[in-house]
């Protein structure tokens, strides 16, 4: 096999750029400055530009930044396309695989839900086993001619085959089968298994790149982890006697897919022409692996979901979900939105196969091949992506380990989640703290997650039994975007708040306060500069030991919070005057 070299440019600086935005109506033509001058407009009222910030300063606003560095424009035009390499559009044609996952414990509690799910609408199977399962209990009744099984035995790759197939018997198995050797078995587990596999005629070996994703990998990172197992993979059989071609056939490569739709639709489509790439070094024929094509099976994300508010996990599945199907995925997990809990129940799993029976029957997602096809911004964001990607793989194929570029990027998404710049819903913004969370048993087969959430989760595992006394100054319409703010940002960190109501002086405000030691004060700049400071006074002279300002620090308190505030040491510093 060929070491890869060649590679991929840099992505590219965005730059604004000068033409018109026409539309079909002629009264619905304009040009970018027009647009510029409206989206200058709006953030001058919001205080995110100012007065004197020329207009063209919106494409710094508004560009996005990846983990992986990769600017994303807040406007797509067709001068995004320039010289622009499109490869890796989806082919899928028609509906996708619904894919149920199923972590076996015991055989028969899991082929009632096997069967549950199948007869739900589910298409294929894809099951944790050991090789102390007893699979003939486990897949009564599955008709394996028509739901492909996909395997996923790590301690035990090849007894597990083995003992799928012989339960087979030698019956015709459904296309996508897959014996599920992991690419990062031991050689000699890999080769087994595909000599198995090309004598069934099914799949052999799942290349996982959520084992990255789930440690906390960039969408770049994810896709060099993927192409450096596939590559090992190729190396490995080739090595036992397969041809590249040969070898290529028997794969199937397993992505994250998140709420961050454009990015997931992205880097699906930057996976194909990556893989492409590999199988183009390697000399393979394009002829033989179907156009160097990639057959992909897409999960929704471990790390994105929340323990805390699980519902809002149905919402973030039902996107990652539409992100993997108009990316072209074959196949389609969504994982029961109480996963996160312990061992989903019969309602989570319903919820989970029918987001895709939703989306491919009533929406019609899957109807059109490769819809996001032609997007200015996302055929950009997949060109930048692969070739960062690339980049990834270089350095890994030239000997780096990932896992301190992994560890950098889980710091720089922790430090956008405590300043609240990457919100999770339900945990990190409107929590509900009345909430009560449904009880699940806990799953002894659920692998390590690191949880997007999981520093503020942490805080929220540790109840406070204390409240902050929100001192609101002026009327509900002065004080309550201030007030908003501060209870929501309490709440992230399980502190519940006492609400003062209207007010118009300290008096009023002494007379709501009910001896809570920690204080907010809420109101507007002009209501602090006028009596603030007497508040604070009253507050503590009435037995309030920590005062606290919602805006810029405040003479005579002695804490603040704002847009932009380190959340996460500013909720533990909260919690200890509370304690």
């Amino acid at each position: 096999m060929t070491q890869v070299e060649g590679g991929l440019d840099e992505p590219e600086e965005l730059e604004p750029e000068q033409g018109t935005l026409d539309l079909s109506d002629p009264g619905d033509r304009w040009s970018i400055s027009d647009w510029e001058q409206a989206a200058a407009a709006v953030l001058r009222k919001s205080r995110r530009m100012g007065d004197e910030d020329p207009d063209d300063l919106v494409w710094d606003r508004l560009t996005r930044t990846t983990l992986d560095g990769i600017p994303v424009t807040p406007l797509g035009t067709a001068s995004l396309l320039e010289d622009l390499e499109t490869s890796g559009r989806p082919t899928r044609a028609g509906d996708w695989d619904i894919r149920a996952h199923l972590a076996v414990g015991d055989a028969k509690a899991g082929n009632e839900a096997a069967l549950v799910d199948l007869n739900g609408g589910v298409t294929s199977l894809w099951l944790e086993a050991s090789a102390d399962t007893d699979l003939a209990t486990l897949l009564d009744g599955v008709l394996l001619d028509l739901a492909p099984v996909v395997l996923d035995a790590p301690t035990a790759p090849v007894a597990v085959a083995e003992a799928f197939l012989a339960h087979a018997d030698g019956r015709e198995l459904a296309p996508g089968t897959n014996l599920g050797v992991s690419g990062e078995a031991a050689e000699e587990d890999l080769v087994a298994v595909a000599e198995l596999a090309r004598r069934a005629g099914t799949l052999a070996v799942v290349v996982d790149a959520t084992a990255a994703h789930d440690r906390g990998a960039s969408d770049a990172q994810e896709l060099a982890h993927s192409l450096a197992v596939g590559a090992r993979v190729l190396r490995v059989l080739t090595g036992s006697g397969l041809s590249v071609d040969e070898a290529a056939r028997l794969l199937e490569f397993r992505y994250a897919a998140t709420d961050e739709q454009f990015t997931t639709i992205a880097k699906l489509r930057a996976a194909r022409r990556l893989w492409a790439r590999v199988l183009e070094l390697s000399e393979a024929s394009a002829q033989e692996t179907g156009g160097w094509a990639q057959r992909q099976h897409a999960v929704t994300s471990r790390p994105m979901m929340s323990k805390y508010d699980p519902w809002v996990n149905m919402l973030r599945t039902c996107v990652a979900a539409f992100a993997a199907g108009v990316g072209g995925a074959d196949a389609v997990t969504v994982l029961p939105f109480d996963s996160p809990l312990g061992v989903p129940d019969a309602f989570g799993r319903r919820i989970a196969r029918n987001t895709s029976s939703l989306l491919i029957s009533e929406s019609h997602v899957a109807r059109v091949t490769d819809p996001a096809g032609g997007s200015y911004a996302v055929e950009k964001l997949t060109d930048d992506l692969a070739r960062a990607g690339w980049e990834v793989f270089g350095r890994l194929e030239d000997g780096e380990s990932l896992d301190e570029a992994i560890e950098q990027t889980v710091a720089r998404r922790e430090a956008e989640i405590v300043r609240r710049k990457r919100p999770i819903t339900g945990l990190t913004e409107f929590p509900d703290l009345a909430g009560v969370l449904p009880e699940r048993p806990a799953d002894p087969t659920a692998r390590p997650v690191r949880r997007y959430g999981a520093s503020f989760e942490a805080l929220r595992d540790e109840p406070v039994s204390e409240h902050v006394f929100l001192a609101t100054l002026g009327t509900v319409a002065a004080h309550t975007a201030r007030a908003t703010f501060a209870a929501n940002l309490f709440a992230a960190g399980g502190i519940a708040v006492d609400v003062a109501g209207p007010t118009t002086d300290a008096g009023e405000l002494v007379a709501a306060y009910d001896g809570q030691a920690v204080v907010c004060l809420a109101g507007t700049d002009a209501a602090y500069a006028e009596w603030g400071a007497a508040a604070a006074a009253a507050l503590r002279e009435a037995g309030a030991t920590w005062v606290i300002i919602a805006g810029k620090p405040l003479d005579g308190t002695d804490d603040s919070c704002a847009m932009g505030v380190d959340a996460l040491d500013f909720l533990t510093r909260t919690r200890e005057k509370l304690a």
